[in-house]
């Protein structure tokens, strides 16, 4: 799922360019990364990446070896239950019993093969049940940006190494204090925004708490030739709405796994000093910057020096028609000045 706006990481990160388009850690950007990840475990032919028209020719260039007609633009931003609706379509015209496996193309995963391992682990079992299979992130801190998993009883599976667990209840983004009680309590789990199931799994449980996607899985057409023009007229009168609103606070039956793999959704500016080593006073660099009685900075730099002096705890981001700066405790808040923003510069 590559159609997120990523405006957290303004100035760089623009429609055309989001977060998942960016090489903000590495030689490759992001949605190349998640690609590579799977991989391990799922042929290319039945790798597909939903995007959306402005990131349509950005996304293909970022993915060369992937064909072109497995990047599927969606015609309008509809929020991630219509992308799962649509993706579940895709798999089921080609295999009814195949499971659908849906994930961001945004996140920073390192152990690669403790994810593959369990990536299969996750799809056997939603082979194998009825069930909505997620994984679960062990809380780091009280976040009220994630959706929350109460875990229940653990389940018996023998042939898997992962541990799996009931999910009793279904949060979305609590308030701090609720988020607090939670990480006190140890049986909640952050939702990664990982899912799998089969495709009648999904349709069943769609037609039950949102028909309108259970219509547009039963419509979509077997004829690949016929499936441009049936996106374009139908998803955009699909409701606007998340998975998490949609489905899964409401589904029958959930099991999550619990993730031994490192996760990092890289939500905004703050998150680089995780990924990138900081120098001796805390800060945080890349591209030409000269430091002078600084700190705990985070600085990016493409093509102009940045000179910081006798400052600290700041995001300094400079394009070629931007600049930001601002406190690092308000990165977060970027999202609020994106709206005052001139349309050329979003």
């Amino acid at each position: 799922m590559a159609g997120g706006s990523g405006v957290r990481f303004w100035p760089l990160s623009r429609k055309s360019t989001p977060k998942h388009l960016l090489r903000l850690f590495s030689d490759h950007t992001l949605v190349e990364e998640t690609v590579r990840r799977v991989e391990a475990v799922v042929p290319r032919e039945r790798i597909f990446v939903l995007t959306n028209p402005e990131q349509l020719e950005a996304t293909r260039a970022a993915v060369p070896f992937l064909p072109s007609e497995q990047i599927v633009a969606e015609p309008i931003s509809r929020d991630t239950a219509p992308a799962c609706a649509l993706g579940t379509a895709l798999v089921r015209s080609r295999d009814p019993q195949a499971v659908a496996a849906f994930l961001p193309a945004d996140h920073v995963i390192r152990d690669t093969a403790t994810f593959a391992r369990q990536l299969r682990e996750a799809a056997t079992l939603a082979q194998e049940r009825e069930d909505i299979v997620i994984f679960g992130i062990d809380p780091k801190y009280p976040a009220t940006s994630f959706g929350y998993l109460q875990l229940g009883a653990q389940l018996s599976y023998p042939t898997a190494r992962s541990v799996f667990c009931a999910v009793d209840h279904f949060v979305e983004k609590p308030d701090l204090a609720t988020a607090e009680s939670y990480l006190a309590k140890g049986n909640y789990l952050w939702n990664a925004g990982m899912f799998f199931w089969k495709s009648e799994v999904f349709r069943r449980e769609a037609q039950t708490h949102c028909p309108a996607l259970a219509l547009f899985i039963d419509h979509f057409p077997t004829d690949s030739a016929a499936t441009t023009a049936y996106i374009a007229e139908q998803f955009p009168k699909l409701p606007k709405i998340s998975i998490d609103y949609a489905i899964m606070e409401k589904a029958t039956s959930v099991i999550a796994g619990r993730s031994e793999f490192d996760w990092d959704d890289v939500g905004s500016w703050t998150a680089l000093p995780n990924h990138l080593p900081p120098d001796d006073g805390g800060n945080t660099i890349r591209g030409p910057v000269l430091l002078h009685e600084s700190t705990n900075n985070i600085v990016y730099a493409q093509k102009r020096l940045i000179a910081l002096c006798g400052v600290k705890d700041l995001v300094v981001v400079e394009t070629e028609d931007a600049l930001l700066v601002c406190h690092r405790d308000e990165a977060q808040n970027l999202k609020a000045l994106h709206q005052k923003l001139p349309e050329q510069l979003r």
